[in-house]
């Protein structure tokens, strides 16, 4: 194979795993391609729930043709036997002659150990091919692995001059169709959808993906110190039907709410909130890999002061309400420029009537 044949075999499996973002948690979302005398002999990617592996799926349609075969797979073959056999040993049960690996696997129970097994094994393998982007999109994975929460993407929509809303509290519809509609993509592509109580008060959401065809919806996570939430809100209402996890101090009544369904994930509060880390690590300890923080002011400013936002996706529409408007971010405390949250912009695109910037964390 050629470098310019293996970065375009490569390329491939990105996109195949890129199709399982927001539906295998807690697995990563993998892609795979097989490829045999310059054809493609088998694909897959990580199966909704995570299971099948990409491998597997991949090994599955190739069948006898993977022997001697080169495997293109985004992210180090599992090295454990968990509730399926390793995808490390599927390959060398498979004969394959030699496996590209995107970019290494940071969990303890591989780590090294499955390019260790092909390798013992006498499969040649090459690591670090468009590493760059593989690590984009597992970067949720990672995280949750490396730095035990998910991957947090922050959408804020607002005017030009920074309003989220008027005095009164109206800011429905501040953008467009076409930007809800995108906002309900970024939403399955997510495993979780994040919002306070204030949030919850004011706007009664559903928080589902509606208009796509999606079946598999990401959960429901909502911030509450003492659950001061009317229990005849739509996300109680419909706890049963679509998974609503409730992240709140210890003493909040949640009765109400578990009877409809909905989880209860006690947190530990500083100054009488819920400590927007503590959350992060409840949800990795849970499986999320990646969150979309649809929140208000207060939750925004509360992810940027504690650094743990990843990723700003802001939606500006062509309006203008004025200083008595309810701003974007609430206080931060943030007198020196120096310790303001710096982000670095990914992209910058017009959606309908109006404009979404991208920013990554600097």
């Amino acid at each position: 194979m050629t470098p310019q044949t293996d970065v375009r075999f490569m390329t491939l499996a990105l996109s195949l795993g890129r199709r399982g973002i927001g539906r295998v948690w807690p697995n990563p979302a993998v892609g795979c391609v097989i490829v045999r005398d310059g054809g493609i002999v088998g694909r897959g990617w990580t199966a909704d729930g995570g299971r099948p592996h990409a491998e597997t799926r991949a090994l599955a349609q190739a069948g006898s043709a993977a022997k001697g075969a080169t495997v293109y797979v985004t992210l180090e073959p599992c090295a454990h036997h968990g509730q399926t056999p390793a995808c490390a040993q599927a390959l060398i049960d498979a004969g394959v002659a030699r496996v590209v690996v995107a970019t290494g696997d940071p969990d303890r129970r591989v780590a090294g150990r499955g390019i260790g097994m092909l390798r013992n094994a006498g499969i040649s393998v090459d690591l670090g091919l468009c590493d760059t982007e593989a690590r984009r999109d597992h970067a949720g994975f990672l995280s949750r692995v490396t730095n035990n929460r998910p991957f947090v993407t922050l959408k804020m929509a607002g005017t030009l001059d920074g309003r989220i809303a008027t005095a009164s509290g109206e800011s429905q519809w501040i953008t467009g169709p076409d930007a809800r509609r995108d906002v309900h993509m970024m939403r399955a592509r997510h495993d979780a959808v994040m919002i306070g109580a204030g949030t919850v008060r004011a706007d009664d959401p559903s928080l589902t993906v509606r208009g796509l065809g999606i079946t598999r919806q990401p959960v429901r996570v909502v911030i509450s110190q003492a659950l001061n939430i009317p229990a005849q809100c739509q996300l109680a209402q419909t706890a049963s039907e679509v998974p609503v996890w409730l992240c709140h101090g210890k003493g909040a009544d949640v009765g109400a709410w578990t009877a409809l369904g909905a989880v209860s994930l006690p947190c530990a509060t500083t100054a009488g909130q819920v400590d927007p880390l503590a959350v992060l690590a409840r949800l990795a300890d849970q499986g999320i890999t990646r969150v979309f923080c649809e929140g208000g002011a207060g939750l925004a400013a509360s992810l940027l002061h504690a650094g743990a936002v990843d990723a700003l996706v802001i939606y500006t529409a062509g309006a203008a309400i004025g200083a008595e408007g309810m701003p974007m971010l609430a206080a931060m405390g943030i007198e020196r420029l120096q310790d303001a949250p710096r982000f670095v912009q990914a992209s910058i695109r017009s959606v309908g009537s109006d404009i979404r910037h991208i920013w990554t964390r600097v």
